[in-house]
């Protein structure tokens, strides 16, 4: 028997589960497949950036988000069981980002809270459930399932997504390569309730002349993340515990482990699939990238991924936008998926190099010499920029058309807050193409507006404004997804003609937008 859904998601991780919420909110019936019996127990990524709680705040759910997590403010930078440095982030990203922090949020809860958030819009995952093997028919995908009994199902969907992770049968059935490669050395990861010094409730790094360790603060008196390396001399064994980890570093910050509530072994990899798409069936979070932990950018990139796809998707499956929309999720993607494997790379490489020089510049000049940096406020920023994501562009999209002051399209509309307390980022919630304009509108982009079907939004010219990088009273095309699709300085009406026929757009008005205080407060 043939089950029908537009989207069929193989993966229940927070890049599948996001999809999934997302293509709820645009009002898309999707079905959610993971094989594993049970959602996840154990917090295996902990970051949560900026860029990703702007997306979560457009879906109303950056404020559950922030309440269970911990800010993370202060890093400490250690040395032979010495305290060397002590970084502040401060206001890191104060004017760029309505959340100017990264937040320490377990994946275990971050998963717990989306599943919820996703039944309550009437989706559950169905486990334990596998694919087996999917065909493309050129208009639609038919995948078969199996459960634990035996029994097989047929389904039938417009579009399958495959995030279902590193070893992913949606990228293996459709023969898509994943280059790159992996470290020699074993690293573990392990939650750990301790007591001393590091254990503090901030971001403490151990740098050592042969290892390191990374202790991440979670909410709980004594609780910790401990990520680090595995004894050389037991890298060949199996079934590695705790024991077996590198303990030196451990004793020179004086911790005393008082339990182990997790703890797991794993390789790092570098690795980029060959495509993101073919056909109707798509790769998205770890299915198409892996990378080192350094920045806790992976979940992160996965999330941005689900985002991406999930309004063309949308636009596609409801006659808003020709299929050729869809053509824009690979190289927008796979661009930042690259570039991001190659810097976690090198920095990966840089803390686990050998030799006389590396280990001088990670025990003697790193020490030093950020703190030094952290204390101008560029140097914080740009920092924040990079790590936070709000710096990701896609200025080669085919969907990036113009410039209009210092901001080019394929940019994240930059974030503006309003004298009264409110922001530009309130409209995003209606998760609906729209139009900004900061100062006077004309009459022509008025009515140019209005035959388009395309909401448009006035904001006063402000000082705020200026600062970042929007020019007074040019025309900015938003995508649902808060990126800048359209700008123009002069001409508004003709370029925006120009841009919705190339796409074949129906802009409409709003999806489902969410009821959320617009006022904010830093």
């Amino acid at each position: 028997m043939k089950r029908e859904t537009e989207v069929l998601i193989v993966g229940a991780g927070p890049t599948g589960l996001v999809l999934a919420l997302w293509l709820t909110h645009f009002g898309v019936n999707v079905r959610i497949v993971d094989k594993a019996a049970a959602p996840g127990t154990t917090s295996r990524a902990l970051a949560v950036h900026a860029r990703i709680l702007e997306f979560y705040d457009q879906i109303g759910l950056a404020e559950a988000i922030v309440d269970r997590g911990l800010k993370m403010a202060v890093a400490n930078l250690w040395v032979a069981g010495q305290k060397r440095g002590r970084i502040v982030f401060g206001d890191m990203g104060q004017g760029i980002s309505p959340f100017p922090y990264a937040l320490s949020f377990q994946q275990d809860e971050h998963e717990r809270l989306l599943i919820n958030r996703l039944a309550a819009r009437g989706v559950s995952v169905e486990r334990p459930v596998e694919v087996v093997s999917f065909e493309d028919w050129d208009a639609r995908v038919v995948a078969y399932l199996r459960r634990p009994d035996g029994s097989e199902e047929a389904v039938e969907a417009a579009f399958l997504a495959g995030c279902d992770g590193t070893h992913s049968i949606v990228r293996q059935a459709l023969k898509v390569g994943f280059p790159g490669g992996t470290y020699s050395h074993i690293f573990y990861v392990a939650d750990i309730e301790a007591s001393g010094h590091a254990m503090n409730g901030e971001l403490n790094a151990a740098l050592d002349e042969a290892e390191f360790l990374a202790i991440f603060p979670l909410k709980g008196a004594r609780r910790a993340r401990f990520i680090g390396t595995v004894q050389r001399e037991a890298e060949a064994r199996r079934d590695l515990t705790f024991d077996d980890v590198s303990h030196l570093l451990i004793d020179r910050l004086d911790i005393k482990v008082e339990r182990v509530n997790w703890f797991s072994t794993y390789h790092v990899h570098h690795r980029v699939a060959g495509h993101f798409r073919q056909g109707r069936a798509f790769l998205a979070g770890d299915a198409a990238h892996i990378h080192s932990p350094v920045g806790g950018q992976g979940m992160n990139t996965g999330i941005g991924d689900a985002v991406n796809l999930a309004w063309k998707l949308a636009a596609v499956l409801q006659g808003r936008a020709d299929i050729r929309l869809l053509d824009s999720y690979e190289p927008e993607r796979i661009a930042f998926a690259r570039r991001l494997v190659a810097t976690t790379d090198r920095a990966f490489q840089f803390i686990n190099r050998d030799g006389a020089i590396a280990r001088f510049v990670r025990t003697r000049l790193v020490p030093y010499l950020m703190p030094a940096l952290f204390s101008f406020r560029e140097i914080r920023r740009l920092m924040f920029l990079t790590v936070s994501q709000t710096n990701v562009n896609f200025r080669g999209s085919a969907l990036a058309v113009g410039s209009a002051g210092r901001v080019k399209a394929g940019d994240r509309l930059p974030w503006v807050r309003q004298e009264d307390g409110t922001d530009n980022f309130a409209s995003l919630r209606s998760l609906d193409w729209q139009a900004h304009v900061y100062g006077e509108v004309t009459a022509e982009i008025d009515r140019a507006c209005e035959r388009a079907e395309l909401s448009l939004r006035r904001y006063p010219w402000s000082e705020a404004a200026g600062k970042s990088g929007i020019a007074r009273d040019a025309f900015y095309l938003v995508r649902p997804d808060g990126y800048v699709g359209l700008a123009a300085a002069s001409d508004a009406p003709a370029a925006l003609r120009d841009y919705q026929t190339r796409f074949d757009l129906a802009f409409g008005r709003g999806y489902d937008e969410v009821a959320e205080p617009a006022e904010r407060t830093e």
